[in-house]
């Protein structure tokens, strides 16, 4: 049985959503890392050559590749769709949790020997003083973890946030003990406690919103019905959540100049040569968060649209959904 008309519509605009979001940030990797020209730029006439009309036909494809995507998967219900976007989402926050784990104690162990001198016993001479090079550090370091993360990401199928968690309380406990009872702190240590601070709360949010942990402050949403309370959240989500994620994008990395791009290009770090040269990085967490909640926000939608078109999901123990469809008059 082939999907309706409307049905094929409204699924291939909330994919459309995913899909135009992961889109511009490899547009904008490919434009300031790659130096592509841009699809604006050519279509504008202030570029010309193939790459740029490559991007064009990307994005003018986009529709048909959604189309293409809801036909081909045209037996799965809304709940489906929404459990596989989720699942997209899921796998970006966790190669950036494995990101932020293995690059701070990667980094801060070279912090470490770094500011103890013992980094020339160890490796030769030129290589211990391009260690204090950002770029050096972005390239050769940080840039294998993040491969690396994304691999673990794919293997492992936990979020991780309790345990990062932890390791904020840890990092912190060390802060403590070394400077009250040894004398001893240095700037990467409190380097690392920001670094996954700040990692653990931009992270969590898109999460958070899969399990419906944010707190919401509740006048009359606990006695709408389901039907009232899935077109609340679905303009929610169109209205305030996707425009707040998508202005953060725009504004962040859309020329080389904006407040994401230009510490990213320029590996900016941190004034205490000493410290961990993580900045760039976390200024990229806004990105990795705006990303996140998108893809979330989309499998929100698909959710709530699926009872708007008569769906209703319940997860069994297996976290599976089971899907029914209600008698026409009952679906609220």
């Amino acid at each position: 049985m082939q999907l309706s008309f409307i049905d094929s519509s409204l699924r291939t605009l909330a994919l459309l959503v995913v899909y135009i979001t992961i889109f511009f940030v490899v547009n904008n990797f490919l434009i300031f890392w790659w130096a592509w020209p841009g699809a604006l730029a050519t279509l504008l006439g202030n570029a010309e050559g193939t790459l740029g009309w490559l991007q064009v036909l990307g994005y003018a494809g986009l529709p048909a590749l959604c189309w293409w995507h809801v036909q081909r998967r045209y037996a799965d219900s809304y709940a489906q769709w929404a459990d596989r976007v989720a699942g997209w989402a899921a796998y970006s926050i966790r190669v950036a949790f494995w990101l932020v784990l293995l690059i701070g104690v990667v980094d801060a162990t070279i912090s470490f020997l770094r500011v103890e001198a013992f980094l020339p016993a160890i490796m030769t001479e030129q290589m211990a003083s391009d260690m204090g090079k950002p770029h050096y550090r972005g390239g050769f370091v940080h840039l294998p973890l993040i491969v690396l993360a994304a691999l673990l990401a794919w293997r492992s199928r936990g979020l991780g946030f309790t345990w990062l968690t932890l390791l904020v309380v840890i990092a912190e406990f060390m802060i403590v003990i070394t400077r009250f009872i040894f004398s001893y702190e240095q700037a990467f240590m409190g380097d690392l406690v920001r670094f996954w601070y700040a990692a653990l709360f931009l992270f969590a949010s898109a999460h958070t919103l899969l399990v419906e942990g944010h707190i919401r402050v509740d006048v009359a949403y606990t006695h709408f019905t389901d039907r009232t309370k899935a077109w609340v959240n679905s303009i929610g989500v169109i209205a305030l959540g996707l425009p707040l994620c998508w202005t953060i994008l725009l504004l962040g990395m859309w020329d080389k100049t904006s407040s994401i791009n230009s510490p990213l290009l320029s590996v900016e770090v941190s004034q205490s040569g000493y410290g961990m040269y993580v900045k760039y990085l976390m200024v990229g967490f806004l990105a990795i968060f705006a990303f996140s909640m998108v893809i979330q926000f989309a499998s929100y939608l698909f959710k709530h649209i699926g009872v708007l078109r008569g769906e209703v999901a319940t997860r069994s123990a297996a976290s599976e959904h089971k899907i029914t469809t209600l008698e026409p008059g009952l679906e609220s």
